[in-house]
């Protein structure tokens, strides 16, 4: 009997809280639902009034529903009142709570609010988050509003729409596109009133005007017009706005048109419509300020009402707090300790191992840059050694080959001296070159470059090979290419040189072709593909990994007919991805092979190329008009008679010492147009020469002329203030020897004329 009085009892109970708990749900939902009809009628006061009853409720039930409700009303009724940063915070407060019951509704809504008050002051990086967050919550499902009506359609139009806007802004048209064709689908899958269509037709006008497709433009946007001019409905003021941003765009497009009597008219309309937006906003911003004022009066009848029971809260809430808050103290100090203690341990035997590894790291240290400098300088020592006789032998081959007197038979052997020694020479760059490029220091430096005459040049370069291979070369060049590109022309063109040699060195008796294609190409850019293929011995399939690492061979075994060192493949890879490019392998063995690869160029404007070309000619022919006297500083004997020679070909004067000392001498009481420095020599070398030359002479150009390939020979010319102009490297190219010396001396005459003038201007003064 007891029991079943209790039971009874429990059940009252239960029932009478539930039925309370209904009530107060009821009471919450009736609030919110009056809020909202206060904040149609403007009646700010009231709607915040209900907003705040509604808060207190949902608090005391712990109803997340409601209070995310309320809150996202009253960040709508901030954000109409222009007071921003309490309408964020109030959206901010929804979605988190919005997110803890999974409310798509006001998940998806409070994101696509705080993207609209994002707009204008966030980028498009941050704020696109908030509109595709606000799509990906939308389109999940169960999207109904607190009336249960379904609000998907109206809610995803709403927010493709604006993600369109946010795309078009950025220029991202065809994303644009994508959320405006699905702005349009949800559109026509609910009862939408004329705003809404007249709001699409305007963002496909914006589209199109974008795409600069006016004709669909002013359709379009000739369609909104129809819509929101017949509008009777909604916020006055809002469709004032569209209407007026109609009729500016509308006008823009007919401008493009050239279609000036249609643009006017528009603007006429545009100029209405603003006269009438001015006036409601102006009406507005009245009585938002009312709003404002009476919101201050609220907020301050509110906080007094709420401050007793808040002091008192906090009375009760410090008591409880002090009493945690030791307890965790303790708890903490108790915690720490013991952590101190262990951290104490831990890194007295971490810091013991490492300052064993310190010494040992610092030992490895000073062994691999002792290891570095000594390759380094190594390289340097080998490098001059070995370029300098080179210079002599290139050189007074290429004086030989020059002269047409000689016999057939001798024209044949002093063309396999210089080919020996060109090849010893490439030797020695793969070597260098593959050192640099595990170092990463070379950088592409891009000039205008005519592609045509570049092939043309490298190709004709082969043609002794070719004659000793019984090899011959088709070249086939697009003819929709460009004149003139810009790229790093050394580079390409050694990746080149590499390739076509290589089907050179495995060919004899057949054919190579040299293919260059256009890919694709626009206003700046032309994508270019370059394929060279031969009919050699080909490559078996299990090389193809490995055919392009350093020293790599063909076959091992019977490499006796391939001459090189295994570098250039290797080198050719690396120059290729240099490019942001991959080189390409296809090979049947006993067919042949093919390397290709793709690379994308700027396009230089033909008429700059040819002013540059014009004013580089009448450069070179001003040394034909008046002989200029230079001083050689060089020990070398055999180097002395090629510069010499080298010099006089070109109609210089010249005079020649052995060492920096004989010509510090010579140049304090003879005047020269230039000094051909060498850097390495007996009694003074070229770096103490030029410090002490430039004491009394800052105007004569001074080049450095030297065998050394290493970073410390830039540095010196141009970063240490030794007083180089500028390098020339041993063995040079002839014509790039002349021209360096021509720059540097019609250089050096220009700033000597401006000074000469400056001097006269300050006389006459």
């Amino acid at each position: 009997m007891k029991t079943s009085l209790l039971v009874c009892f429990l059940c009252t109970i239960t029932l009478a809280f539930s039925q309370d708990d209904k009530h107060l749900l009821f009471q919450i939902d009736s609030l919110n639902s009056n809020a909202l009809r206060y904040y149609d009628n403007n009646e700010v006061i009231h709607a915040l009034s209900s907003i705040n009853e509604s808060k207190k409720l949902s608090e005391s039930i712990n109803d997340i529903y409601g209070s995310s409700l309320a809150n996202f009303i009253q960040g709508q009724i901030y954000s109409s009142i222009d007071e921003y940063d309490a309408a964020e915070k109030r959206f901010i407060t929804s979605l988190n709570s919005s997110l803890e019951i999974d409310d798509n509704y006001l998940i998806a809504n409070s994101y696509l609010n705080l993207g609209k008050l994002y707009k204008q002051k966030k980028s498009f990086k941050e704020l696109s988050p908030y509109f595709e967050n606000a799509l990906e919550y939308a389109s999940i499902g169960n999207i109904k509003d607190h009336n249960n009506l379904d609000k998907q359609q109206s809610l995803l139009f709403d927010i493709q729409i604006n993600l369109c806007q946010v795309y078009l802004d950025n220029n991202l048209t065809e994303d644009a596109l994508i959320h405006l064709l699905r702005a349009e689908e949800s559109l026509y899958n609910y009862q939408a009133d004329a705003n809404a269509y007249g709001y699409l037709k305007y963002t496909q006008g914006i589209y199109f005007l974008t795409k600069e497709l006016f004709n669909s433009a002013n359709k379009k946007f000739n369609e909104a017009l129809l819509y929101l001019e017949k509008n009777e409905d909604g916020n006055k003021r809002h469709n004032n706005l569209l209407l007026l941003n109609v009729y500016e765009k509308l006008a823009l497009s007919l401008d493009k048109q050239n279609l000036d009597k249609q643009a006017y008219a528009a603007l006429q309309k545009y100029n209405t419509y603003k006269y009438k937006y001015t006036d409601e906003t102006l009406s507005e911003s009245k009585s938002i300020a009312e709003s404002k004022f009476l919101i201050e009066d609220y907020k301050k009848d509110a906080q007094i009402a709420n401050t007793k029971r808040i002091h008192q809260i906090e009375i009760t809430n410090k008591v409880k707090n002090l009493n945690i808050i030791i307890t965790i103290a303790l708890f903490l100090f108790l915690v720490s300790l013991i952590t101190v203690y262990r951290s104490y341990v831990s890194k007295r035997k971490l810091t013991n191992i490492l300052k064993d590894q310190n010494e040992q790291l610092e030992i490895a240290r000073n062994e691999a840059v002792k290891s570095s400098e000594l390759k380094s300088k190594f390289i340097s020592n080998v490098t001059h050694e070995l370029r300098t006789p080179l210079y002599g032998v290139v050189g007074i081959t290429s004086l030989l080959l020059e002269n047409n007197d000689l016999r057939e038979s001798d024209a044949k052997l002093i063309n396999s001296l210089k080919y020996s020694g060109d090849y010893l020479l490439n030797l020695i760059n793969d070597i260098l070159q593959v050192s640099k490029i595990e170092s990463q220091k070379i950088e592409l430096k891009n000039t205008s470059v005519n592609l045509k005459t570049l092939i043309k040049n490298i190709v004709d370069s082969f043609d002794f090979r070719l004659k000793e291979t019984n090899n011959r070369i088709n070249v086939l060049i697009d003819k929709r290419l460009p004149e003139f590109i810009k790229c790093d022309n050394v580079r390409l063109s050694q990746i080149l040189i590499n390739l076509i040699g290589n089907s050179i060195k495995f060919t004899e008796s057949g054919c190579i072709d040299l293919r260059v294609k256009m890919l694709e190409t626009d206003a700046k850019e032309v994508n270019i593909r370059f394929e060279i293929e031969d009919d050699g011995c080909g490559i078996p399939r299990h090389k193809f990994d490995t055919v392009f690492d350093n020293f790599s061979q063909l076959d091992e075994n019977n490499n006796i007919n391939y001459q090189g060192t295994g570098l250039g493949l290797s080198i050719t890879k690396n120059l290729v991805e240099l490019f942001d490019s991959k080189i390409e392998l296809q090979s049947e063995l006993g067919v042949g092979s093919m390397f290709s690869f793709n690379i994308t160029f700027d396009i230089d404007e033909v008429e700059v190329e040819k002013n540059k070309l014009k004013s580089k000619n009448e450069v070179e022919l001003k040394s034909l008009n008046k002989k200029y006297k230079i001083l050689i500083v060089e020990d070398n004997k055999i180097n002395q008679v090629v510069t010499q020679n080298l010099l006089k070909k070109a109609n210089y004067e010249s005079v020649v010492v052995s060492n920096g000392l004989e010509a510090l001498n010579i140049a304090k009481v003879n005047k020269f147009d230039l000094i051909l420095m060498d850097i390495n020599m007996p009694i003074m070398n070229g770096k103490e020469a030029t410090r002490h030359i430039r004491e009394f002479d800052n105007q004569i150009p001074i080049l450095a002329l030297t065998a050394s390939d290493v970073d410390s020979i830039k540095k010196d010319c141009y970063d240490n203030g030794i007083g180089f102009n500028d390098i020339i490297y041993k063995p040079f190219d002839t014509y790039e020897f002349y021209q360096i010396i021509e720059t540097n001396i019609q250089l050096s005459k220009s700033k000597f004329s401006e000074k000469n003038e400056s001097i006269k201007s300050l006389v006459a003064v």
